[in-house]
């Protein structure tokens, strides 16, 4: 029978809805299958934007407390914890808007009902109302997106607990709070309801939190969080949980001492999981690989005709990351079912970036320090702290640092690090130079507007400049050769 769609893209969030416009702007028929009760997807839902939205709540509380530091009286001045929410559910409510309306007029059929593979060609779709289909197709994309991870006790299921989900549902501050886990989500609501004066204690399984940054910029926001009150427990282990009245209680092991911590809630930040779950992948004969598929760069999968994206694709959790695997996916299932064939776009990870936004923000870019001396990569790093540049001690923001990686020859810059003020905007003129290939001299002799928080990424790279400078060497051609001016 021959297939209804050329493209059939599973899931609607940030990987599908770019997978499904990609495909559909090549020509191609196209549907997208969402089951969701609500269009949106992580990112709308209960990820970046709402999380950003509470974040900027607190960040301003905690700028009101400071302005004695300005020489600003202020009256005093209460946290609204309703109001607070209320803002950021109505935020959810536009964004979630507008992306239905992108998902409704996208040039591409929407579906609303869950799909499951019956063979590599087809899905059986479960409507609400309880009716069933068959969806054919020549290529799939499956941008299903991820899950919370299973909690690390079975008693964390049996006490309860927040997680990403249900924290937004939320209505009244608690009095205390212990945050399992150390990653981008963990780090960000510990901080929020730390400003919000709730006690909070982090534990972290690992050695130090923020795992995929390098140490020294993790380190920063370690600091920070104790001289807020946040307590970290980090290697630690959970033991078990339990209840007593209303409190609730985790015993760990840290460095062989038992704790006992006692706290009103519990929220649950370990990290997520491709959602896998329905889909019935081994009819579709995918290869998985731990808890994700077997994808190339060009975003297959072991089945040639089936691509993935997105979280579910399990390389990088970040939306940025998502949106342009999607593209790459849906114009790569596109070009195949038209014939078209090569060349098949790939990614490239070389930009790969991830962004704290806490206080200090935290941010890195492509190759990171860890990474080098892992694979034994000869680098250039160059650090400049923002409490020797003007900018930041104007705004009373001097701790953390800047740091640049480049290769040794000729200076090309690598990789980045910022841990301090706006570090989720300085790194995006970095990922500009990164993707041509600019050197450190390039950045240096680039002119910066004074006093500016951009100026700091130019002393590191006027070091690195003129280290590349004083080691006299034989260099061979550019392989980015730049093209002569007139």
């Amino acid at each position: 029978m021959e297939p209804l769609f050329d493209v059939a893209v599973i899931g609607g969030g940030s990987a599908g809805f770019a997978a499904a416009r990609t495909a559909a702007a090549m020509g191609a028929r196209t549907a997208l299958v969402e089951g969701a009760e609500r269009l949106g997807g992580l990112c709308i839902l209960a990820g970046c934007m709402p999380t950003k939205a509470l974040l900027e709540a607190s960040r301003r509380w905690h700028t009101i407390r400071e302005a004695d530091q300005f020489g600003l009286q202020t009256q005093p001045v209460r946290a609204d914890f309703p109001a607070i929410m209320a803002r950021t559910h109505r935020l959810v409510s536009e964004f979630a808007a507008d992306r239905q309306k992108e998902l409704t007029q996208g040039g591409f059929q929407l579906i609303r009902a869950h799909a499951s593979f019956l063979d590599p060609h087809q899905v059986a779709l479960a409507y609400p109302d309880g009716q069933k289909s068959i969806l054919r197709a020549k290529t799939f994309v499956i941008a299903a997106g991820s899950r919370i991870s299973h909690p690390p006790l079975p008693e964390l299921a049996e006490i309860g607990f927040w997680d990403s989900n249900t924290v937004l549902r939320q209505t009244e501050l608690p009095q205390s709070l212990i945050v399992l886990g150390g990653g981008p989500v963990a780090v960000e609501y510990a901080q929020f309801f730390g400003r919000l004066g709730v006690g909070v204690r982090l534990v972290q399984r690992g050695p130090r939190i923020l795992k995929r940054f390098d140490s020294d910029l993790a380190l920063v926001l370690e600091e920070a969080f104790r001289d807020e009150g946040i307590e970290l427990f980090t290697n630690a282990s959970l033991v078990s949980a339990g209840r007593s009245g209303k409190e609730k209680r985790l015993r760990l092991v840290q460095h062989g001492a038992v704790h006992e911590l006692v706290a009103e809630e519990i929220f649950l930040a370990t990290g997520r999981t491709p959602a896998r779950e329905g889909l019935h992948l081994p009819a579709a004969g995918i290869e998985c690989r731990e808890k994700a598929p077997v994808v190339d760069l060009q975003m297959r999968t072991s089945v040639p005709h089936l691509f993935a994206a997105g979280d579910f694709a399990g390389i990088e959790e970040v939306v940025h990351i998502a949106v342009l695997q999607g593209e790459v996916a849906g114009e790569n299932a596109a070009r195949l079912a038209l014939g078209r064939g090569a060349p098949f776009r790939q990614m490239d990870y070389r930009l790969t970036m991830e962004i704290v936004f806490t206080e200090p923000e935290v941010a890195r870019l492509g190759l990171t320090e860890a990474a080098a001396h892992q694979s034994g990569r000869p680098v250039l790093v160059a650090r400049y702290p923002f409490a020797d540049h003007g900018k930041a001690l104007l705004k009373g923001a001097t701790r953390g640092f800047v740091k640049l990686l480049a290769e040794p020859q000729r200076g090309e810059l690598l990789g980045a690090g910022i841990a301090g003020p706006e570090a989720s905007e300085l790194i995006h003129e970095l990922v500009a130079l990164l993707s041509v290939h600019a050197t450190a001299e390039d950045l240096y002799r680039l002119p910066h507007y004074h006093p500016t928080l951009s100026e700091i990424l130019t002393y590191p790279a006027e070091e690195i400049a003129r280290r590349v400078a004083a080691s006299p060497q034989i260099l061979p051609p550019s392989p980015h050769p730049r093209p002569s001016t007139p």
